[in-house]
């Protein structure tokens, strides 16, 4: 393998990156060329939507080729393409070989919930103390537990009685809220997403997990239940406002993640007309609310 390095202005990284990947480029990433100095500039984004710019003032843009040959004939293609001017070639050099499966897995660790639950990636052992398991590797659907929100939906999923109820997990993603419902004695589940991916994702994995859910497209949602649990994003949040609270059973649970602190007041705002939101959990800047409409 080797990495090629460039240096490109902000307002050219998105046409050097696509032609880098047309160029065959294995993969495309993008670092602030001024990070740790006092130049360096943080670029903040909700997980799962695009970032708010393409780069920073000074980009670095790194590629890797299966071999240097591809590398430098993509050195020279894009040093004559008009896109290019700003731009630099700072390099290219090898990158040494490494087991990808081990070292990607050695970044994926036992999570703990509570000191009982644990989410534990297959490759790992689990806690001697842990007593309710989700067996979870990263996949391309979101919800491995390393996330806040995820972890705070997980949390209230454990302090909360769930035997007997009918729950559902709008916006299932892996499937681990609805795994988690189901462990915890939850009568019914209903997963549904509007991504076929996670949708075979969640089946998949409740499958590995023995856990029985029912999964599908959104309209496989019907009637109320007694727990609703949405962690998506704030603004899909906000405009869903009807809708997950008309399937919220009277005396039920409405429990919504994937929002910033500071967002939270706009959220109270959109469901003003149907529940009373509060805050029930902080990590990291993340905020879960929960409201019974």
């Amino acid at each position: 393998m080797f990495e090629l390095r460039l240096l490109c202005p902000e307002d050219r990284v998105e046409a050097v990156s696509d032609a880098l990947e047309a160029l065959e480029a294995i993969s495309v990433s993008v670092e602030d060329a001024d990070a740790q100095t006092d130049a360096e500039k943080a670029l903040f984004g909700e997980p799962g939507m695009p970032p708010p710019k393409d780069g920073w003032q000074r980009s670095r843009v790194l590629a890797l080729f299966e071999t240097r040959a591809l590398a430098d004939e993509a050195t020279i293609l894009l040093q004559a393409q008009e896109f290019f001017a700003g731009c630099q070639a700072q390099g290219t050099t090898p990158v040494p070989d490494q087991d990808w499966v081990r070292l990607t897995q050695s970044q994926f660790t036992p999570v703990e919930i509570t000191p009982e639950f644990w989410i534990v990636p297959t490759w790992h052992t689990p806690p001697a103390q842990a007593r309710r398991i989700i067996r979870l590797d990263p996949g391309l659907a979101f919800g491995t537990g390393t996330h806040p929100t995820t972890r705070m939906c997980l949390r209230w999923i454990a302090h909360h009685a769930l035997s007997g109820q009918r729950v559902l997990d709008y916006g299932c993603g892996s499937g681990i809220l609805a795994i988690a419902a189901a462990l915890h004695g939850a009568a019914q589940v209903d997963a549904v997403d509007i991504d076929e991916a996670a949708v075979t994702s969640t089946r998949a994995n409740a499958q590995a997990n023995s856990a029985t859910l029912n999964t599908g497209l959104p309209d496989l949602a019907q009637g109320r239940y007694g727990v609703v649990l949405a962690n998506i994003l704030a603004t899909p949040l906000k405009v869903l406002a009807p809708l997950l609270c008309s399937h919220v059973a009277p005396e039920g649970s409405l429990v919504l993640a994937g929002i910033l602190a500071r967002q939270a007041d706009e959220l109270k705002v959109a469901y003003a007309p149907y529940a009373r939101l509060e805050v029930a959990d902080t990590e990291d800047g993340w905020i879960l609310m929960t409201a019974k409409p």
